[in-house]
C-alpha cells in the first residue's frame, strides 16, 4: 500500500477544501492566511505567505503534493518547488462552475483518502443546486464596482472568479475590461472621475483582501455619488470549495 499523502496548500480556500473532504491530518504546511477552519489547522505549520513561501523550511516538511493558485501564487515559486516536489496541483477557477473541475481534481490526486470521494460528491452537489436557484430567477442587470483596495482603488476584471459570481444575479462588473489568464490586468486600478463611474449602481466594499469597513463609506460613495455603497462578504464571493455555494446563496438574498 501507497503511503499517505503530505500535503503543503499555498491556497486558503484550498486548504480550507482539504480539510472539508477529510484532509486535514494529512496537511504538513499551509500559508500564514490559511486561517478556516482554526481548529483544524492550529497544529498544521506556516511556511510564509502566499507570496513570500519560506522553500527552505517547506523542503524539510517533505511533501509529497503542494497546492498552488494561478492567481495566488507567483510562477517563479511554482518553478523552484517543481525542482523538490513530486506532485505539483495548480488550480484556476475563474467562475463558480469551475469548483466543479476542481473537485474533480482533487478526487484524482487525492480519492484513494477515505471520504474524500464522497465528500466532492456532496458538494458538488450543493454548488449544482445553488447554480440552479440563481439561474431559475430573472435578474435586472445592474452595473457594480467591487473594490478590493484603495490608495489605489482596484477592481476586478470580468473574466475573474468574483466577478462571474457577481454576474450570476445579474450584477455585471466595470470597468468593462478583461484581465486574461493571468497577471495584475486582472484586478485593474481605476481614478476617480472616470467616465463610466457615474453610471455605478452599486459599490461593493469587499472585507479582503483589504479590509473595509464602513468608514470608508463616505470615499467610496465620492467615487460614485449617485450608487448604493455596501460592506461585502469578501471570502464568500472570492473563495473556492466549500464557500462556492453559499457564496451564491448569499448573493440571492442581497439581490432579491
Amino acid at each position: 500500500m501507497s503511503s499517505p499523502p503530505r500535503i503543503a496548500s499555498l491556497v486558503p480556500s484550498i486548504t480550507e477544501l482539504l480539510v472539508a473532504l477529510g484532509l486535514g491530518p494529512r496537511l504538513v504546511a499551509r500559508t500564514g492566511f490559511c486561517i478556516h477552519p482554526q481548529a483544524a489547522l492550529a497544529e498544521v505549520p506556516k511556511v510564509g505567505g502566499t507570496k513570500d513561501v519560506n522553500l527552505a523550511k517547506l523542503r524539510k516538511l517533505a511533501p509529497t503534493h503542494v497546492i498552488v493558485n494561478v492567481d495566488e501564487n507567483r510562477l517563479e515559486l511554482v518553478e523552484a518547488l517543481r525542482e523538490f516536489v513530486p506532485h505539483m496541483v495548480v488550480t484556476h477557477p475563474q467562475g463558480p462552475e469551475d469548483n466543479l473541475a476542481l473537485l474533480a481534481q482533487m478526487e484524482l490526486h487525492f480519492g484513494g483518502q477515505p471520504g474524500v470521494t464522497e465528500q466532492c460528491a456532496r458538494l458538488g452537489a450543493e454548488l449544482r443546486l445553488a447554480l440552479q436557484r440563481c439561474r431559475s430567477e430573472v435578474w435586472p442587470t445592474q452595473r457594480v464596482l467591487y473594490l478590493i483596495w484603495r490608495e489605489p482603488w482596484m477592481t476586478v476584471a470580468r473574466d475573474t472568479y468574483i466577478a462571474r459570481m457577481l454576474a450570476e444575479v445579474g450584477w455585471q462588473s466595470w470597468p468593462a475590461v478583461l484581465g486574461g489568464e493571468s497577471g495584475a490586468a486582472r484586478y485593474p486600478a481605476l481614478q476617480e472621475g472616470e467616465a463610466w463611474l457615474s453610471q455605478i449602481d452599486r459599490v461593493l466594499l469587499s472585507s479582503e483582501p483589504y479590509r473595509f469597513d464602513a468608514s470608508h463609506f463616505e470615499s467610496a460613495q465620492a467615487l460614485c455619488p449617485q450608487a448604493k455603497v455596501q460592506l461585502i462578504d469578501g471570502e464568500l464571493l472570492s473563495w473556492y470549495g466549500p464557500r462556492a455555494a453559499r457564496g451564491l446563496d448569499y448573493l440571492r438574498a442581497l439581490a432579491s
